[in-house]
């Protein structure tokens, strides 16, 4: 599965890129799209696009669209 790695002890799948990553290059970059995010993250951009959606639905970041580009940015709720 793309995006988790499966633990050989547990056999559980964990997180290659979990959640902090993403806020942690927002913190990097300030406001950013999807693929500048994906780069500093290391994974592609699909992936970057899926999480940050989630992200968002938690209130964690927000999104704009600005010309064709989605730019990104921690909310100002995050925790």
């Amino acid at each position: 599965m793309s995006g988790r790695d499966r633990d050989e002890g547990s056999g559980k799948f964990t997180e290659t890129y979990p959640p902090e990553n993403f806020t942690n290059a927002l913190e990097e970059l300030g406001s950013a799209g999807t693929t500048d995010i994906a780069d500093i993250v290391g994974c592609d951009r699909r992936t970057a696009y899926l999480k940050l959606q989630s992200l968002e639905e938690e209130g964690k970041v927000q999104s704009q669209k600005v010309g064709n580009a989605l730019l990104w940015e921690l909310s100002e709720r995050a925790d």
